[in-house]
């Protein structure tokens, strides 16, 4: 799966105080407890450093929040991706086997119209998520005795994508390394980090995909 997420976030345009880049993120990233079990799914640095440039500026949104509420079941998608769901192809079932295919598109409706109405010019989404997923996604139960995974988007990133949206995970540190040298030019890249397509499970796992 082509992957470019290093090379865009290097075209993005000069940012200042005043201009500053307008990011679409995954709410939970942010610390927002939003997650299935009303927590924010852990902590991610990587995103959170982004809070303290003020040459930024974070939209955080949680689609799976705004259809299904807190606390929830948790999802994901089966037989497909999530271009595959929006086209009718695969569901995204909880795990009591609830057909949320309907709210899921819903939702990423609702995603795609915050970043059409603040001009986003990037979206950092939490991967795995049947909603926000870009890089990796579960294929079928997460809880299931041999879990499988699956190169590919939630339904969400997929709409985004569809958009023309850039989307990448909390997961791509050289892209986020990047990132922090775009909104913060003192920063120095840390030239050892690598995007998750970059790391030897990807590549491992997928090899024989």
């Amino acid at each position: 799966m082509e992957n470019n997420a290093f090379a865009y976030v290097q075209t993005l345009r000069p940012v200042t105080v005043q201009q500053p880049l307008r990011v679409l993120v995954s709410a939970c990233l942010t610390g927002i407890r939003c997650g299935y079990d009303s927590t924010a799914n852990g902590t991610y640095p990587s995103v959170l450093k982004l809070m303290d440039y003020p040459a930024i500026k974070l939209f955080p949104f949680c689609p799976e929040e705004f259809s299904f509420g807190v606390p929830r079941e948790m999802c994901d998608i089966h037989g497909g991706d999530g271009n595959d769901v929006l086209d009718g192809k695969a569901k995204v079932l909880s795990d009591s086997g609830k057909d949320w295919s309907d709210g899921m598109i819903k939702a990423a409706h609702k995603m795609l119209k915050v970043a059409q109405d603040n001009t986003i010019e990037l979206a950092i989404m939490m991967d795995i998520s049947a909603a926000c997923g870009s890089t990796v996604i579960y294929d079928g139960n997460r809880f299931a005795e041999n879990k499988v995974y699956q190169a590919g988007a939630g339904v969400c990133a997929a709409l985004l994508q569809r958009h023309g949206f850039k989307v990448i995970s909390q997961r791509d540190f050289r892209s986020l390394e990047a990132l922090y040298n775009l909104v913060d030019p003192s920063h120095v890249i840390d030239a050892s980090a690598i995007d998750h397509h970059e790391t030897e499970w990807y590549k491992d796992y997928f090899a024989t995909k």
